[in-house]
This record gives structure tokens, C-alpha cells and sequence, in this order.
């Protein structure tokens, strides 16, 4: 016969469950929150595998840099300001209408990605590639077809220089499908798939534009399978390699040519003495022949010389510098 349990013993029982569940809550409270999962967005690239692919990305801005200086005649530093996985749907809403959107592929991929140019750094490479100083303005932001073969010459040295940087990894061939204007025409990969989206920021002298890179991530395995700890540790950015721009200025300007006049006189004649000169008319200088030369450089009086002659060819002899409290 099962024992009957009197009210005071029930009452203890139900104290003491009371009191378990209380113990519950409250450690319940103690635990840290949870964080959702979203199965449709795994990450597939790591954080390791994200600094190494920054790294690559900052080998191929100070690249692109130095091919832009040489090309804008100008001071251009360009770096690297995010590397992130977002949903493809997210890029597709942050791309302006209209754009400046190339769409690229690796050969022997599945791979296959986005260079976004900002339309206001286009239009300014356009301007700056054609001779003028990037000042120029433009109601609309619609590349033209002639627009599009100027900015080409700059897309394709950034495929040549994403394959010099990733050539760490493999030897990948980039390569520019088209063009579009509208990203709903740029269709890489689903809605619903990730993309590595690379960031830079580029400024040309004082003004900063944004340029994006997009890659679809469904067929990255390949690519994050060859980013073997071996190799990470043999990438380094760039900018180490004493390639600044700074740098690649002064080194130009070592190697740019001017130009040198030496003036041996000079002379002063009214109207009609011009009118009436003829073939064998003399012209007597104020100078005299001992004085020294003033020796020009672009139209700037910088040395002061006297002429002779060298291995049969004309020379001149810098004797002092000019100052420039001296009357010429």
C-alpha cells in the first residue's frame, strides 16, 4: 500500500522545488546570451585566411599606386580600408545608379568577380588621363562608350595587377568580361550567396574615392585550399618594399630632362634697325667678352659661366651660382 503523505511533508516538497527553480533562473541568467546562427551566410574564409588575403590586396594598391603616378603625374596612395563576407543582395544595394561596374573572371574558374570604380573617380581618371587636372565637371554620371575605352587602359593594369598579387597563391589569369552600368546587369553569383568584398580608398592629390572588388564565394574553395601556412607567412604588404609614392616622384624627377640656355648677350635695337637688317649686319652685344654668361634653366636664371670648348664641342663652364638679390 503506497504511504499518504501528510500536508506538512507535502508543503516541504513544494518548498523545495520552488527553490530548485529559482536556482535555475538565477544560472541561468549568469550564462552569456546567445548568439544566432544564420545557416545561409557560413564563413567560409577564416580570420586568417582574411588578413592574408589583406595582404595580398595591399601588395596590388601600392602596385596600382605606382602605375598611377607615373600615369596622373601626381601623388596617389591608395590602401586598403575593409575585407568582409556580406550577402550579395547587401552589395547590390550599396552599388550607386549609374556605376562604373567591370565584371571580371578567373580562366580555368568557376570564380568570378566585380571591380567597382566610383563614378566620380572615373570621371576624374578620364579627365586627368586626357590632360586635364582632374577638376573637371560632368552633370552626368553615365560613362560614355568613349569614357569606357580610357578608363579600360586602367582596368586592365589592375587585372595585370591582381594576378602579380596573387601570384603567392597560384598563378591566376584575370580577366575583364564587360562593362555595365547597372549592377542588376552584373549578376556574379544568387542573392542569397556570399561575396569577399576588398575596400580601397584612393586619393589623388587632396581628393579621396572609393573603388570595390567583389569576389563570389561559391567557388572559392579552390582558392582557400592553396592559402597553405607555408606561403602565409612569405606575404608582406607592399608598402614595405620602399615603393612609396613619394619615392617613385623623386625618382622621376632624378631622371627628368630640362632644358639649358646660356644667354652670351644682349642688345637693344629700335623698329626701324630691324626693319632694314640684312644677311651680314652685325649686332653689337652690351656685354663684353669678358663678362660671364647667365645660364638658364626652364627660364630661371640659376648659374652664371663662361664658354669654351670640349672635345670639339661647344661647352660652358659654371663659374658661380646665381643670387637672386643680383640684377640681370
Amino acid at each position: 500500500m503506497a504511504e499518504v503523505l501528510s500536508q506538512q511533508e507535502i508543503d516541504q516538497l513544494l518548498n523545495k522545488v520552488k527553490g530548485g527553480e529559482d536556482s535555475l533562473i538565477s544560472g541561468h541568467g549568469s550564462d552569456n546570451e546567445a548568439i544566432p546562427f544564420d545557416f545561409r551566410l557560413p564563413n567560409r574564409i577564416s580570420k586568417n585566411q582574411l588578413r592574408t588575403i589583406r595582404n595580398i590586396h595591399e601588395n596590388f594598391a601600392e602596385s596600382l599606386a605606382s602605375f598611377l603616378v607615373t600615369k596622373l603625374q601626381t601623388i596617389v596612395n591608395i590602401n586598403v580600408t575593409s575585407v568582409d563576407q556580406i550577402y550579395y543582395s547587401e552589395y547590390v544595394l550599396s552599388v550607386s545608379n549609374p556605376a562604373c561596374l567591370y565584371t571580371f573572371n578567373i580562366k580555368n574558374s568557376d570564380i568570378k568577380g566585380i571591380l567597382e570604380i566610383s563614378p566620380e573617380l572615373a570621371l576624374s581618371l578620364v579627365d586627368r588621363l586626357l590632360g586635364g587636372n582632374g577638376s573637371g565637371s560632368k552633370q552626368s554620371k553615365m560613362i560614355t562608350p568613349i569614357e569606357q575605352k580610357v578608363i579600360l587602359v586602367v582596368v586592365e593594369k589592375i587585372m595585370q595587377d591582381l594576378k602579380k598579387g596573387w601570384q603567392i597563391v597560384d598563378n591566376f589569369e584575370f580577366t575583364v568580361e564587360n562593362f555595365e552600368s547597372d549592377i542588376d546587369f552584373a549578376q556574379i553569383t544568387s542573392q542569397n550567396e556570399s561575396v569577399l568584398l576588398v575596400s580601397f580608398e584612393i586619393m589623388i592629390s587632396d581628393v579621396v574615392f572609393m573603388m570595390n572588388i567583389a569576389f563570389a564565394t561559391f567557388a572559392f574553395d579552390t582558392i582557400l585550399a592553396k592559402l597553405s601556412s607555408q606561403k602565409l607567412s612569405s606575404i608582406r604588404p607592399g608598402k614595405y618594399n620602399g615603393t612609396t609614392a613619394p619615392e617613385i616622384i623623386t625618382n622621376h624627377l632624378y631622371k627628368t630632362s630640362l632644358p639649358i640656355m646660356v644667354e652670351f648677350g644682349t642688345a637693344k635695337l629700335t623698329m626701324n634697325d630691324l626693319m632694314e637688317m640684312e644677311v651680314g649686319d652685325i649686332i653689337e652685344m652690351e656685354n663684353r667678352i669678358t663678362d660671364e654668361h647667365s645660364i638658364k634653366v626652364c627660364n630661371k636664371n640659376l648659374f652664371y659661366g663662361r664658354a669654351g670648348v670640349v672635345n670639339k664641342h661647344k661647352a660652358i663652364k659654371i663659374t658661380r651660382k646665381f643670387l637672386p638679390d643680383e640684377n640681370t
